[in-house]
């Protein structure tokens, strides 16, 4: 890739982020928000970007990074395009939710350290509760919720999202 190109390219990626700040009129006080527009823009909160943040909101990048890494909804590294969440509460534990993570794992190439594919399609998250004991055990992909999963269901889903994706590249 040439200079030009890489400068270029980093002039796009903070130009949304300079966009973001002055719809928040670089007020230091919608830190929160600010950041959860930017990991809505690109998916997790890269570091070159909460330091660009901390200069331009005039605040120490202590203060940005410890934001970031406070609340459990931040992500500092990559999440892909669709983040599957395993509820491994008291309900859906006891009706093997293990099960399920482990059949994901096995589908898309995931373990306990490896969580998002090399492709950044997928995100496989382990969460204590999701609220929907009465549907245990319940998966959740995006913002769709399937409950009474088992493992072969939990990998249809997949594949159906992975089937939709060869259509529309």
């Amino acid at each position: 890739m040439s200079e030009t190109t890489t400068t270029s390219l980093s002039m796009r990626k903070f130009q949304k982020v300079c966009d973001i700040l002055e719809n928040y009129e670089y007020n230091n006080s919608k830190l929160v928000p600010i950041l959860q527009e930017i990991q809505e823009e690109y998916r997790y909160l890269p570091e070159d970007i909460m330091t660009f943040v901390a200069s331009s909101l005039d605040v120490p990048p202590a203060k940005v990074f410890g934001v970031a890494t406070f609340y459990a909804h931040f992500a500092l590294q990559p999440k892909g395009k669709y983040v599957i969440k395993v509820c491994d509460g008291t309900a859906c534990h006891v009706r093997h939710s293990s099960a399920l993570l482990d059949a994901i794992q096995e589908k898309l190439g995931l373990s306990d350290r490896k969580t998002t594919t090399d492709d950044l399609l997928f995100t496989l998250e382990t969460v204590s509760c999701l609220g929907a004991c009465g549907l245990a055990p319940v998966v959740v992909i995006n913002d769709d919720v399937y409950g009474g999963q088992t493992p072969d269901s939990v990998v249809i889903a997949i594949e159906n999202i992975l089937t939709k994706e060869a259509h529309n590249e």
